[in-house]
């Protein structure tokens, strides 16, 4: 059985992924001018700060040092977090996206915009938004099988942002 560059990358990375407490999300190794470029995804529930990656990409390096899996050449690591766009490919992530909006592109062809509003390992429960603003969003339970590919969308003014400000500042005044 033969296994790439990325699988063995991958074999050492996960062990040290969980010890720090942080899921693999991603690896990928590219060429960049002469020396290959080595990105890692992290991500955790709750997310990762800057102080986690940190670390965490101070081991990848001392591992990769130690280890055969990259070779004698030079390479450039660089680790991450998977962003605010995240594609939504397992059930943690639907999870750690609940109370988000998603772009879901369906297996049927169709696409919908919805905000997740729970999530198991079989499925999500979301909240489809109606399109161009008329109606109402209704309730859709979603089979991960119905799902092609999704991924998590940037608000910039979300309305229920707007209301929980709102219900704060009433009971600041209430107190």
């Amino acid at each position: 059985m033969s296994t790439t560059n990325t699988d063995r990358l991958r074999a050492l990375l996960e062990p040290l992924a969980v010890q720090a407490g942080l899921d693999l999300e991603d690896v990928k190794v590219t060429q960049a001018g002469s020396r290959r470029q080595v990105q890692i995804d992290v991500d955790a529930d709750g997310g990762v700060d800057l102080d986690a990656i940190a670390e965490f990409s101070r081991v990848v390096g001392e591992a990769l040092d130690e280890s055969d899996v990259m070779g004698s050449g030079a390479y450039l690591l660089e680790v991450g977090s998977p962003g605010a766009e995240r594609p939504l490919t397992v059930p943690r992530h639907w999870a750690r996206a609940e109370g988000r909006l998603a772009k879901i592109h369906l297996v049927d062809g169709g696409e919908i915009v919805a905000r997740v509003l729970e999530a198991d390992e079989d499925g999500a429960l979301v909240e489809v938004q109606p399109v161009k603003g008329r109606g109402r969003p209704k309730e859709r339970r979603l089979e991960y099988g119905e799902v092609a590919r999704a991924r998590v969308q940037v608000e910039f003014n979300r309305k229920d942002d707007e209301l929980l400000l709102d219900e704060n500042v009433t009971k600041d005044e209430e107190a």
